[in-house]
This record gives structure tokens, C-alpha cells and sequence, in this order.
């Protein structure tokens, strides 16, 4: 390579297990007892065995046994050349029928999520699948790059690797850039025939305990770097020496009797600590070249950020069926304000389902030769900007039920039960039922994970201001316009110099 010596991909090959294809559940919960480090409240823990880590964990495997099993299997999966069955997630699109093909599996996932779990599987395997088509390019750098490219997407997809993405900074001092403060950005500070070592920290991996390796590249807000050495793309396992895993505070497991979202849907969050980690040559897909890195963003989530806008139209779905649950369970739904409010998510929904015909009917090959969806920018920043507005019509509709309602223990208790029959019961629903609407709309709006669904929405496509900027330039032939408005519309004589 041109910073890392000769190393033989095809030994690293051999050197790999064999294929297994797509998980059971059973299997997907035994992978993830690899002596990986994961830290939560200060405290090492097991995600298969923690209380606040195995909810999702389940939940997870259990999505796993469903793409083995009809009906789910045949929207997911396809069976490769060997007979084993690989995900829809990780083909390669080389026609318009292909990406078709993919579209629906992305839909058949969120669907089944209800678009609650941003980060599932299938978006990172879409990461690897714009990394496959952006080798050519990092082959200009290093024709190595390219060649170990192929040897990963071949990895990931035989064995159906659970992926996560490290490609943030460390939230430290923005005002210094890492010529002031190395630390700030995770930088190669050893080199050999064999590899790499890395340190520093890289924000926010989600999904990572769950996940079987990391894949390391920059945002565009971090590519453009000031030293070479601070410029790498590479995957490392989840349970590798040297790396370890702090989980921000789980949502997961605090209402045993109740149940809640977080317990199913709760991916977690991680800063992600690499104290001096190996990292062998074949893993290694860019180094210090900052201008491919910048432009290999791009490339690399076109896949990607289409099936994050399939995940939002899903949670546009589920938060229109609930509203109109709280709605008619508190007899409100044929109030005129409550009917508009309603109306307003039901416009989100068909934009989004329109905007998404679109992107696919706008797609084309790539200039290496995968067929990706249209641009996805508009909806990104639609998305950051309406998430709020979500929250706000599902407080409005249901008031004060967001906040109070009987638990499962309370309508179990002898003295209680009855009270809480007369009094707590909705339109045509009993207080059970009732109750079981407004815990989903609490769920949604007034708990942590609600919250950090806000936060991912605006967040996870990017800077939505610099998305903005990026969008008033990008209307294809807005300069003619701009010119007709002059020529036909202006009254040009009073204007100087436009």
C-alpha cells in the first residue's frame, strides 16, 4: 500500500472461517459472547445477560430467526449460487430490477419495526454495499484498498455481519483542531508490513454491543483533516484488543411488569475507545488521503441514506396509526382541530411515500456501475425538520393521557381494579385498552427513548443546516430560471447589478 507494506489478501482469506449465511437467533445471541469489552454505568457487562442490555439482544435474535422462516424469509433473503441463503441487504444492484428488489426487503424490515429501530442491520450492510462500488476509486489510491474492499463485502455479506459505523469525533474542544490536541480525532500512530495501530475515540456507534465489527471512515464535517495520519478508513471486530465500548445509559429493562419500547427497540448508543488497536493490513481501506475520504462519504451512504428515509416513512406510519388510536380512544378523532392534526401526519406519510417512488424512478448507475436511488438530501432535511412536529400533534391529541395512566399492576389490585374501571376508561374501550393506547403514546413522546428518536432524526443524516445549504444550491436548473425571472418578469431598467 502506499503508506501500509505488501500484505497478502488471499492469506488473510484463507485465514477467515467459512461462509455461514444468515442467522438464527440462537446463533446471533451465541456470536455475541465473544469477550467483548462493553461498559455501562461504570460497570463491564454481558448483552446477552444484563437486564438492561438482553431485551434488545432478544429482540434482535428473534428478527434473526424470522428472516430463516417464511414469510419474512423470502423478502429478505435470496439464496446464493452455493444454495445458502444471504441478505437482500448486502446484493449488489448492477440492474434497476435489483435495487427494486432491495427497496422492497428495506420495506419488509421497517415494516416489521414499525420504523423504531433506526439503526437495524440493514442500513450498515447498504454502507458496505456503497464501499464495494466506491473500490475503483480507492484502487486510484492504492489498488490494495480495492482488493481488500472486495475481500470485506465478501466477508460481511457470507456471514451476515451485524455492522455498526464509528465516523464522529469525540465531542471535546471544537474551537482547536487536532494539530492543537491529537486526542481529538482517532489518528494511526504505528505502521507496519503487518497492519496498523489506531488510538483515540471515534462517536456514536450505534448498535455496537450488538454488533459484530465496526466499520471506520470519516463524516464529511471531519474529512477535510489538517495531518494524514488522522485519515483511515478500516473494519475491526467488536471484540478486538484494545477496543472498548462506553454505553451511554440504557432505556431498556426498567419497567419489568409494564414493558416499554426501549426493551424491544432500544439499539444503544456508544463512544467507541481504541487504546493502541492492531489493525491487520487487509482490513485497511483508506489512509491519508482526505480528498477520496470526503468524496467517499457520499458514495458510500447513497444506499443507505434511501433505506433511512424507507425507516422514516415507517415511523410516519406507526405515528399516524397511533394518533389515530389516542384519537377514538378518548372520543376526539370527528373534532375538527383533532381531525386536521391527524390530516397533517397523514400529508408526512404521502410525501415521504411519494418522494421515495420518486428517488427510486430517479435512479441511475453510478459512475462504477451500481444502480443507486435518486438524491436523498430534500427528504433528509424533511425529515430533521417535521420530527418535532410528530411529537407535538401526539401531545396535543391526547393531553393529558401522555402523562397518566393505569399500569398493569393497578388494574390487577383488588382495591384498585374497579375505580380504576369506572374512572379511567376511554370511547367505547375499557381502561385496559385505554391504557394500552396512551402507554405507546408515551412511549413515543414522553419517555428517554422517544426523545432520543427526536435526536437521532435530526442528527444521524448529518449537520440538517449544512444539509440546508447544501439543498439551495443543488435544484437542477435553477439558474435558468433565475435568468427567465430577469428576462420575462423583472423590470430590468431599475436593477443594477444582480
Amino acid at each position: 500500500m502506499s503508506s501500509v507494506d505488501e500484505v497478502s489478501v488471499e492469506a488473510a482469506r484463507l485465514g477467515a472461517s467459512e461462509p455461514k449465511g444468515v442467522w438464527t437467533g440462537e446463533r446471533y445471541l451465541e456470536s455475541l459472547m465473544d469477550g467483548r469489552r462493553v461498559w455501562h454505568e461504570g460497570e463491564r457487562v454481558s448483552v446477552v445477560r444484563d437486564p438492561q442490555f438482553v431485551g434488545p439482544a432478544r429482540y434482535l435474535a428473534s428478527l434473526q430467526d424470522r428472516q430463516s422462516q417464511p414469510p419474512l424469509r423470502d423478502s429478505v433473503t435470496d439464496a446464493s449460487e452455493s444454495g445458502m441463503r444471504t441478505s437482500l441487504s448486502y446484493l449488489l444492484p448492477h440492474t434497476r430490477e435489483d435495487l427494486d428488489r432491495k427497496a422492497l426487503a428495506s420495506h419488509a424490515w421497517m415494516e416489521t419495526t414499525f420504523g423504531l429501530m433506526p439503526r437495524l442491520p440493514d442500513f450498515m450492510s447498504n454502507v458496505v454495499v456503497g464501499l464495494w462500488d466506491f473500490r475503483s476509486r480507492l484502487a486510484k489510491v492504492d489498488r490494495r484498498f480495492a482488493e481488500n474492499v472486495e475481500w470485506f463485502y465478501e466477508h460481511a455479506r457470507g456471514n451476515d455481519l451485524v455492522l455498526t459505523h464509528a465516523i464522529g469525533d469525540p465531542q471535546m474542544d471544537r474551537s482547536v483542531s487536532v494539530k492543537d490536541n491529537p486526542d481529538m480525532a482517532l489518528r494511526v500512530v504505528d505502521r507496519s508490513s503487518d497492519g496498523m495501530v489506531v488510538r483515540g475515540a471515534k462517536q456514536l456507534a450505534t448498535l455496537a454491543p450488538y454488533s459484530h465489527e465496526l466499520l471506520v471512515y470519516l463524516s464529511p464535517t471531519y474529512a477535510r483533516r489538517d495531518l494524514p495520519e488522522h485519515v483511515c478508513w478500516f473494519s475491526v471486530p467488536t471484540n478486538a484488543e484494545g477496543l472498548n465500548l462506553l454505553c451511554r445509559p440504557s432505556m431498556a429493562g426498567r419497567h419489568p411488569v409494564i414493558g416499554d419500547l426501549a426493551d424491544r427497540f432500544d439499539e444503544q448508543d456508544a463512544m467507541v475507545f481504541f487504546d493502541d488497536v492492531f489493525i491487520p493490513s487487509h482490513r485497511v481501506f483508506l489512509l491519508d488521503d482526505a480528498e477520496a475520504a470526503l468524496e467517499g462519504y457520499w458514495h458510500l451512504n447513497k444506499w443507505a441514506l434511501y433505506v433511512g428515509q424507507i425507516r422514516f416513512h415507517h415511523r410516519l406510519r406507526t405515528t399516524l396509526a397511533v394518533a389515530r388510536l389516542a384519537a377514538r380512544a378518548i372520543g376526539v378523532d370527528s373534532f375538527r382541530e383533532i381531525r386536521s392534526e391527524i390530516g397533517e401526519i397523514a400529508q408526512y406519510v404521502e410525501i415521504s411515500r411519494m418522494c421515495l417512488d420518486s428517488m427510486l424512478r430517479d435512479a441511475s448507475p453510478t459512475d462504477y456501475g451500481l444502480w443507486a436511488p435518486g438524491p436523498t438530501l430534500a427528504m433528509d432535511t424533511f425529515a430533521a425538520q417535521v420530527s418535532g412536529r410528530l411529537t407535538e400533534i401526539l401531545i396535543k391529541i391526547s393531553g393529558s393521557g401522555a402523562v397518566m395512566q393505569a399500569s398493569a399492576s393497578d388494574l390487577e389490585a383488588p382495591l384498585l381494579r374497579d375505580l380504576v374501571a369506572r374512572y379511567m376508561s376511554g370511547c367505547s374501550v375499557d381502561a385496559e385498552g385505554k391504557a394500552a393506547v396512551f402507554r405507546l403514546v408515551r412511549g413515543l413522546v414522553g419517555t428517554e427513548f422517544g426523545a432520543r428518536q427526536h435526536i437521532y432524526e435530526l442528527w444521524n443524516r448529518g449537520d440538517p443546516v449544512r444539509n440546508r445549504m447544501s439543498l439551495a444550491d443543488a435544484i437542477e436548473g435553477i439558474g435558468d430560471v433565475e435568468r427567465a425571472v430577469l428576462d420575462e418578469l423583472a423590470d430590468t431598467s431599475t436593477l443594477s447589478d444582480v
